[in-house]
């Protein structure tokens, strides 16, 4: 099989995917907000109860300090999260969600959970577990690439 296109297979479902999204039935609803942005909405809001940090999202996402410094600006300026200080150290500001946010995630699940199903429809659970566990092979080596350099 040529490996070439395994890439390309990959590439092709997330542009599906991202095109879904942009014109989901809740577009109008949500259309402040990127799709990077509904990530992050949604990695923090399964998080309630926790701080989260900057660091913690530039982990998560294997994003650069300064990639995750302009995303959460803008969400910010857009009113999505609020950044709090945190009393045990001044220069820590944990990531919270606004209630603009919080009604933005309602809507993204329902369209998230629409396309989960979509996406395993005609799986059985074994096939599911083992195609997440070669997607997770597959990005254990592009971070061992990215380390070797």
């Amino acid at each position: 099989m040529n490996q070439m296109k395994v890439g390309r297979e990959l590439r092709s479902l997330n542009n599906m995917i991202r095109r879904y999204f942009e014109f989901s039935s809740h577009r109008k609803e949500i259309e402040t907000i990127t799709g990077n942005n509904g990530w992050i909405i949604s990695f923090v809001a399964e998080r309630a109860g926790r701080d989260i940090y900057q660091k913690d999202i530039e982990d998560y996402f294997t994003i650069t300090r300064s990639t995750a410094s302009r995303v959460l600006s803008l969400m910010e300026q857009k009113g999505l999260i609020e950044r709090q200080a945190v009393a045990q150290d001044a220069r820590l500001k944990k990531i919270v969600l606004t209630q603009k946010a919080l009604e933005i995630r309602g809507l993204m699940l329902e369209d998230a959970k629409k396309m989960e199903a979509t996406l395993i429809q005609g799986f059985t659970e074994e096939e599911i577990e083992t195609l997440l566990s070669y997607l997770e092979r597959m990005k254990t080596n592009i971070t061992n690439l990215q380390e070797e350099q």
